[in-house]
C-alpha cells in the first residue's frame, strides 16, 4: 500500500508538469484546444488521485515519508528529494489541485480572445506542480525548490500581459518584495542544517527539543543573546512573510491583480500565499519551541488582519478589494497560528481557498461582462442582468464575511475566539484586531457587493447592450466553488478543529499528529470543551459580538452603497487626512519608491560616475595608459643612438656594482 501511494503521489505531482511541457512547447501544434484539454484532463487527474490519496491517509490510516532520489552529497550532508504523505499535506493537495482544476476550466472563456492562450495553460498547470512540489516535501531542499518555483511562475503570470507597463512593474516587485522574504528563508534552512546536520523534516523534528534544551544562544547584534531556536524560527517567518505577503512585505500582492483574473485567484486562493502558512504550519515542532517567534506572528498577522482590511474600503477596482481583502484574511491565518491554533489556521486556509477563489472568479465574471472595465463605480444594479454571478458572489461575501451557516463563519470565528485565549505577549491586542476585523470585512465586502449588484445603474452607455450572463465555461466553477463556500464548515470543523465529528460523522482528529502544539498553549482544547456540533454552533453566534459585528458592516455598507450613497463622500470630506493615508496605503508604496527604488538608482548613480566612471575608467584604465605613455617618455630618452653614451652607462653600472660588492 505504501508504494500505492508513492505511486499516486508521484503521478499527482507530475502530471500537472507534463501539461505544462506538452502545452508550452507543442502549443503551435496541438492547438487551442490542445492546450486546454491536455492540462485540464491531467490536474484532474491530480485531483482524483488527490481525493484518493486523502482517503487512504484520512480514513485508513496511511501515510507515507520516504526519498525518491538523492540529488547531491557534500561531505557529510545528504540532500534528497522525497515526500511527505500525511494528513497536512493531504488536505494541501486537495485544496491545491480542487481550486487549480476548476481555475483551468474557467480560463477556457475567460482567456477564449487571448492570442496567449497556450502559454497561459502552460503556465499556469506548471504553477501547479511547483505548489505540489512545495506541500508534498519532506525536506527543506525540495520545499525551497517549490517555493522559489512558485516564485518564478508567479513572475510570469503576473507579466502575462508583458506589453502592458503595469503589468512588468507589478510582476518586478512581487519577485524583488519576495526575494527579501527567501533571503531569511534561505538564512533559516542554512541555520537549520548547521544546527540540526540535515535538512529532513521528521529528523530535525525528532531532535528539536534535545536542541532547545540545550539552550544554545548566538550573538546576532554585539551585546544581544538570542536563543538558536528563536533564531531559526524568525528567519523562516520571513521567507513566510514574503510569500503569505504579511506587514511589511505585503505590498507585491495587490500588483498581482495585473495578471489575468484567474491567475489572481489561483495566487490568492491556494497556492502561492499560502506557502507561508503552510511552511509555519509544518514547522510547528519547532514554533511551539519558542514564544518569542510565536508572539511574532500573532502581532504581524492581527496587524495585517485589520489594517489591510482598511485599504479594501477606500478600494474602486472590484479585484483590489478582493486583493486587499486576501491580506486582510492571510493576517487571520497567520495570527492563528501564532496563537498556536494551527488547526484554524489551516482550516481557514481551506475554506478561504474557496470563498476567495469564487469571490475572484466572480469578479472575472463581472469584468467579462463589462468589457474589461474593473471599476466599481462605472457598475450598479449588475444582479439584473447576471443572476447566477449575482448569487454566487453573494454565497462567497456571506462566507468571507463569517455569517453562519456559511464555511468562513467556523474557521474565521474559530480564530478570533482562538486568539482571545492566548497567553503570550500581544495577546490582547491581536485579539483587538481580529475582533474589529470582523466589522472591517463585512464592510469592504459588501461594499464591494452593493457597488456591483444593487443601487443605481452607472453602466457606460457603450457597454451597456453587451453585458450579460458570463458563458457556462465560467458560471460552471463559480456554481461548483459556491457549494463548499456553503457546507464546507459545518462539515469539517469538529474533526479539524476540535476533534469531534462533523454533521457528516468525518473521523475526529483530522489533522492528527501532522500538526504539534505544546501542551501550554492548546488553545483549541480549551475551546473543544464549548463545542456541541455545527448547527448548535451556527445558531448560537447571534449571541457573540464577532457576528454583530459582522451584521454591522453589512449594514453599513447597504446605508452608505444603496441606502444613502451621498454619505460616502460626505465621510470622505469630513476626515480627508484618513482617507488620504487609506489612498496611500499608508505610505509603505511612496517609502519603498522613496527609500529603495530612488536611493538605488542615486546609489547607482553614484558608483557609476565615481567608481565606474573615475576610479576604473580614469584612473585604472586610462591612468594605467597614461602611466605607461610617461614612462615611455622619460625612458626614451635612454636610448640616443650614440655609442658613447651607451659605453658610459656601462662604465657607470660596473662601478656601481664594484662599489656594492666592496662595501
Amino acid at each position: 500500500m505504501l508504494e500505492n501511494l508513492k505511486a499516486m503521489s508521484m503521478v499527482v505531482v507530475m502530471a500537472p508538469l507534463v501539461g505544462a511541457i506538452i502545452a508550452g512547447l507543442l502549443g503551435k501544434k496541438i492547438g487551442r484546444a490542445g492546450a486546454h484539454w491536455i492540462t485540464i484532463s491531467l490536474v484532474g487527474l491530480s485531483l482524483c488521485l488527490s481525493l484518493i490519496i486523502a482517503n487512504q491517509v484520512i480514513f485508513h490510516g496511511q501515510g507515507f515519508n520516504g526519498t525518491i532520489y538523492t540529488w547531491g552529497i557534500s561531505g557529510n550532508f545528504t540532500f534528497n528529494v522525497g515526500f511527505l504523505i500525511d494528513r497536512l499535506s493531504a488536505l494541501m493537495m486537495v485544496v491545491v489541485t480542487f481550486v487549480s482544476f476548476l481555475v483551468h476550466v474557467y480560463s477556457m472563456g475567460y482567456m477564449d480572445d487571448d492570442p496567449g492562450y497556450q502559454r497561459f495553460f502552460s503556465y499556469i498547470s506548471l504553477f501547479t506542480f511547483a505548489m505540489l512540489m512545495l506541500v508534498t516535501s519532506n525536506n527543506f531542499l525540495q520545499i525551497f525548490f517549490g517555493w522559489e518555483a512558485v516564485g518564478v511562475v508567479s513572475y510570469f503570470l503576473i507579466g502575462f500581459w508583458f506589453k502592458r507597463e503595469p503589468a512588468n512593474f507589478g510582476s518586478l516587485k512581487a519577485f524583488l518584495v519576495n526575494r527579501v522574504g527567501d533571503f531569511g528563508f534561505l538564512l533559516g534552512i542554512a541555520a537549520v542544517l548547521q544546527t540540526f546536520g540535515t535538512l529532513d523534516f521528521v529528523s530535525i523534528f525528532a531532535n528539536a527539543e534535545t536542541i532547545a534544551a540545550k539552550n544554545i544562544h548566538v550573538s546576532i547584534f554585539p551585546g544581544t543573546s538570542w536563543s538558536l531556536i528563536t533564531v531559526i524560527c524568525i528567519l523562516l517567518f520571513i521567507g513566510a512573510m514574503g510569500k503569505s505577503a504579511q506587514v511589511p512585505l505585503h505590498v507585491w500582492l495587490p500588483e498581482s491583480m495585473e495578471g489575468p483574473t484567474p491567475i489572481s485567484a489561483l495566487i490568492h486562493a491556494a497556492t502561492m500565499v499560502t506557502a507561508g502558512v503552510f511552511m509555519v504550519s509544518r514547522m510547528s515542532p519547532l514554533y511551539e519551541l519558542s514564544e518569542v517567534a510565536l508572539s511574532m506572528i500573532l502581532v504581524i498577522g492581527a496587524t495585517g488582519a485589520l489594517f489591510m482590511g482598511f485599504l479594501g474600503i477606500v478600494q474602486h477596482d472590484i479585484k483590489r478589494v478582493v486583493a486587499y481583502s486576501t491580506l486582510s484574511q492571510l493576517g487571520y491565518m497567520m495570527a492563528a497560528l501564532g496563537a498556536s491554533a494551527f488547526s484554524a489556521g489551516m482550516f481557514h486556509l481551506a475554506t478561504h481557498a474557496c470563498f476567495k477563489a469564487l469571490l475572484f472568479l466572480g469578479a472575472g465574471s463581472v469584468i467579462i461582462a463589462m468589457h474589461h472595465d474593473q471599476d466599481m463605480r462605472n457598475m450598479g444594479n449588475l444582479r439584473k442582468y447576471m443572476p447566477i454571478t449575482y448569487i454566487t458572489f453573494l454565497v462567497g461575501a456571506l462566507s468571507l464575511s463569517a455569517i453562519p451557516p456559511f464555511a468562513g463563519f467556523y474557521s474565521k470565528d474559530a480564530i478570533i475566539e482562538a486568539v482571545h485565549e492566548v497567553t503570550i505577549p500581544g495577546g490582547d491586542y491581536a485579539y483587538i484586531c481580529v475582533l474589529l476585523g470582523a466589522f472591517v470585512t463585512a464592510l469592504y465586502t459588501f461594499r464591494a457587493f452593493f457597488l456591483t449588484f444593487h443601487g443605481k445603474e452607472r453602466i457606460p452607455a457603450k457597454t451597456k447592450p453587451y453585458v450579460k450572463e458570463s458563458p457556462a465555461s465560467v458560471w460552471i466553477p463559480l456554481a461548483v466553488l459556491a457549494v463548499p463556500s456553503l457546507v464546507l464548515g459545518g462539515m469539517m470543523a469538529g474533526p479539524i478543529l476540535y476533534d469531534k465529528a462533523g454533521i457528516f460523522q468525518q473521523p475526529a482528529d483530522l489533522l492528527g499528529p501532522s500538526v504539534y502544539v505544546a501542551p501550554q498553549y492548546d488553545v483549541m482544547a480549551k475551546l473543544s470543551h464549548h463545542w456541541h456540533g455545527a448547527w448548535e454552533a451556527a445558531f448560537g453566534a447571534a449571541l457573540t459580538a464577532p457576528f454583530w459585528l459582522a451584521i454591522a458592516g453589512i449594514f453599513v455598507a447597504w446605508f452608505t452603497c444603496v441606502k444613502r450613497p451621498h454619505l460616502r463622500e460626505d465621510v470622505t470630506k469630513r476626515f480627508p487626512t484618513i482617507y488620504k493615508i487609506l489612498v496611500a496605503k499608508y505610505g509603505f508604496d511612496d517609502f519603498n519608491q522613496w527609500f529603495f527604488v530612488r536611493g538605488c538608482r542615486k546609489l547607482a548613480d553614484y558608483i557609476f560616475r565615481f567608481a565606474d566612471a573615475k576610479f576604473i575608467d580614469d584612473w585604472l584604465v586610462n591612468g594605467s595608459g597614461r602611466v605607461v605613455g610617461h614612462v615611455s617618455r622619460v625612458a626614451r630618452h635612454l636610448q640616443t643612438g650614440y655609442l658613447y653614451h651607451y659605453a658610459f652607462a656601462m662604465i657607470l653600472g660596473l662601478v656601481v656594482f664594484l662599489i656594492w660588492l666592496f662595501v
